[in-house]
């Protein structure tokens, strides 16, 4: 089920009356590519989704939306065909079905599709895939983000950079390290890379002190040192998991 990502986004910008170079400006973009990405002209690479659902304040979760919660139901929604869809295959709190996986593809051959989350909301479970040449920033540049992240490979080889380290993660190889430490994944192989990701958000970083972080990198305090760092410095943000409701 293909998710119209820019439609969202500017829904959530909108209702929070938020000028479109206001929220450019704020993410590092500019104008016109946010405008882009909102019309579905384009793309944003993953370290620019995670930077806009930062500042807007919202989790993944929330702008995909649950399965079931609004409209028809998955199940009975038209097929790619335009055929009605067997009842049989609808989709519950319990079973999603592949179908109806929520899609997001982004800049630089990377894809994320959504699976069940149930009603309980720990965590975010993706099939994510990297194309051939495939980044999660087409800049080079690493990002960070509030949460913990684990995954496993199923197929293919990928890159991953943690700070200073290179990690190259095989089939079957599995991985857990604290988002808040500039990262990066790639595919410097010739096949997709594929598999299955589950982010879970860190309730004890705020948007503001991972602003500090990355205010203290940019102008070279050590964080481990620093009084205003959050208790856990090694460790895009409150991302995956809950509204804030504090940002007007």
């Amino acid at each position: 089920m293909q998710f119209d990502l820019g439609a969202e986004l500017r829904k959530v910008r909108e209702a929070r009356k938020l000028s479109l170079r206001a929220v450019a400006s704020a993410v590092g973009v500019s104008a016109s590519l946010l405008s882009q990405v909102e019309t579905g002209k384009t793309q944003p690479s993953v370290s620019t989704l995670y930077s806009l659902v930062n500042f807007l304040g919202i989790s993944l979760d929330s702008l995909m939306g649950h399965p079931g919660t609004s409209g028809a139901p998955l199940g009975l929604r038209q097929a790619d065909d335009g055929q009605p869809r067997d009842p049989a295959r609808a989709s519950d709190s319990v079973v999603q079905r592949r179908e109806d996986n929520p899609v997001i593809e982004m800049e630089n051959g990377v894809t994320w599709e959504r699976l069940s989350v149930g009603e309980t909301a720990i965590a975010d479970p993706l099939i994510v895939t990297y194309q051939p040449q495939g980044s999660s920033s087409v800049e080079g540049k690493m990002m960070r983000h509030a949460a913990t992240e684990y995954g496993v490979l199923l197929e293919g080889t990928l890159t991953l950079r943690i700070e200073f380290d290179r990690y190259v993660i095989e089939p079957g190889d599995s991985f857990c390290f604290d988002a808040i430490k500039p990262h990066m994944y790639v595919n410097e192989g010739d096949v997709p890379a594929r598999g299955i990701w589950f982010v879970i958000a860190r309730k004890d970083i705020t948007i503001e002190s991972l602003d500090q972080l990355d205010h203290e990198h940019d102008h070279g305090v050590d964080a481990a040192t620093s009084t205003k760092a959050p208790a856990s410095a090694v460790d895009v943000l409150q991302v995956m998991r809950g509204l804030r409701t504090d940002r007007p």
